[in-house]
């Protein structure tokens, strides 16, 4: 007998326990995570946030992803056929403070290490050869207004053109190759450690970084004839 109550007394809590619970879904127990930092934009292509293979020259900064002409001047392919150009950071800060730069109109077609482009400064002009051959897409209209960028962030914000190349072997060819990339830009600082003995104390031979403007103390002559040695336009 009292196993029969005991079982009708489970059997009763069970039905009372069905109709409280009815139509009620199920508990779930959520984990708790911390929700991720938001993500800051992404910087653009041409200027980003980190150098997977920099080499520094007597502090001038030689970006292994860009090829570089002789001149100073460098190139970036963006996709088939299509390069930027800028001015590295050794001719940047060897124009200095530059009251303008004057840029090929789109459409033009420039030659590899012809003069392409112009600074401005005192009333004087030094000219940079094209690294690439090909016509001009673009003009970095940005820096036009701001000749600073250059010198600021001369290979992000501080792009000059963009060219269409359509003989990209030939260009690459005639361009600094990338193991002798160091050798070169060594060789320009001693260069002009020789034509001006006194900007040695301006470059970073101790390890720190260049002064922006290197030729701050030139005559505007000077930095014309100084700027047409190293920049292969003379």
């Amino acid at each position: 007998m009292t196993v029969i109550l005991v079982l009708f007394t489970f059997l009763a809590f069970a039905i009372v326990d069905y109709f409280l619970n009815r139509g009620k879904s199920p508990r779930q127990v959520v984990e708790k995570t911390h929700k991720p930092f938001p993500r800051l934009a992404a910087e653009p292509a041409t200027a980003p946030a980190f150098e997977p293979d920099m080499a520094w020259v007597d502090g001038f900064a030689v970006p292994g992803r860009m090829q570089y002409h002789a001149g100073h001047s460098w190139c970036l392919r963006e996709r088939k056929n299509v390069h930027r150009v800028g001015a590295d950071e050794f001719a940047a800060k060897l124009a200095g403070h530059i009251d303008s730069i004057q840029l090929p109109k789109a459409g033009t077609w420039v030659r590899q290490g012809q003069k392409a482009l112009s600074f401005f400064r005192g009333g004087e002009k030094v000219d940079m050869a094209s690294p690439v051959e090909g016509e001009i897409l673009q003009v970095n209209e940005e820096a036009l207004k701001d000749p600073a960028l250059i010198r600021q962030d001369p290979y992000g914000r501080g792009w000059l053109m963009t060219v269409s190349v359509p003989d990209e072997e030939s260009t690459f060819r005639n361009l600094v190759p990338k193991h002798m990339l160091t050798a070169w830009m060594r060789q320009s600082v001693e260069r002009l450690w020789e034509l001006q003995p006194a900007m040695a104390g301006l470059t970073a031979a101790d390890g720190g970084q260049p002064v922006e403007d290197l030729t701050a103390n030139l005559a505007p002559m000077a930095w014309r004839d100084l700027g047409s040695e190293l920049f292969l336009t003379r």
